[in-house]
């Protein structure tokens, strides 16, 4: 199958006219489309089916527990398909099935290991003042981001243990954050505020075939070897903001094969 991955649009603020990858059989959008999800309407009868993983700023100034719910009927009457904490099956041109795991993947603070957990939720603290949002009622703090960054890690872990028993050919993850330190930005190293962005989810990352995210303002296309069997291919291929150059090296349509 051969898929479009789109994420990072920020279309509250960012110009961008989406267009169809031709060859495409599927599009991925990989979170932070919209912050107002106005602009997911651009996606609505899209040549092809569209599969939505929520990123942090869809969830912007709203309560939390109650995003999902409203964003998954605001994406059917779209036409879109929404998955979070959702398993898909589907086949190709080739008729090979593949399973699509979704879930945004929050960030669980603990890229650097237990020990450097607080320095990272306090990093952290400042991206949710930013956010806005609350959560039961509360604000939608570091500890409440810990605590869905675990229940999605824990739903990932028992959907990758499940046997295929022939119901499915290949696994593709679909993430907003990151799942390893290997995609963290560049620009800005391995620092407390990564782990905002990056999880260390590399052990599940073998389990898969294929890794989409998003969250991270630039590009990457790595392979993790596996015994016995081709790497783990984890891509990420968001836009970003191009008043600060991010969008430079950006494809639109470029085609990732699975």
């Amino acid at each position: 199958m051969k898929l479009q991955l789109l994420s990072d649009l920020h279309l509250e603020t960012e110009s961008f006219d989406p267009q169809p990858a031709p060859g495409a059989e599927l599009l991925v959008l990989a979170g932070d489309i919209d912050a107002t999800w106005r602009g997911l309407a651009r996606f609505a009868h899209w040549p092809v089916p569209v599969l939505f993983v929520p990123g942090n700023h869809e969830f912007d100034g709203r309560a939390v527990e109650a995003v999902v719910p409203a964003l998954r009927v605001h994406c059917a009457s779209l036409g879109i398909r929404l998955l979070h904490r959702e398993a898909l099956l589907l086949a190709g041109a080739d008729g090979v099935p593949l399973r699509f795991l979704g879930a945004v993947r929050w960030s669980d603070y603990d890229v650097f290991g237990a020990a450097e957990r607080p320095r990272a939720m306090r990093a952290a603290a400042h991206f949710q003042r930013l956010m806005g949002a609350t959560h039961e009622g509360r604000p939608f703090d570091a500890e409440a981001v810990r605590a869905l960054g675990l229940a999605d890690r824990a739903w990932l872990e028992r959907e990758l243990e499940r046997p295929a028993r022939g119901a499915w050919a290949r696994t593709v993850v679909i993430t907003h954050f990151a799942p390893s330190l290997r995609s963290a930005d560049p620009r800005f190293g391995r620092q407390p505020g990564t782990a905002s962005f990056c999880n260390a989810d590399d052990e599940l990352i073998l389990r898969a075939d294929l890794w989409l995210h998003g969250h991270l303002h630039c590009r990457h296309d790595y392979g993790i070897a596996r015994a016995g069997t081709p790497p783990a291919r984890v891509v990420c291929h968001a836009r970003g903001m191009p008043r600060k150059g991010e969008a430079a090296g950006f494809e639109p349509q470029r085609l990732i094969e699975v």
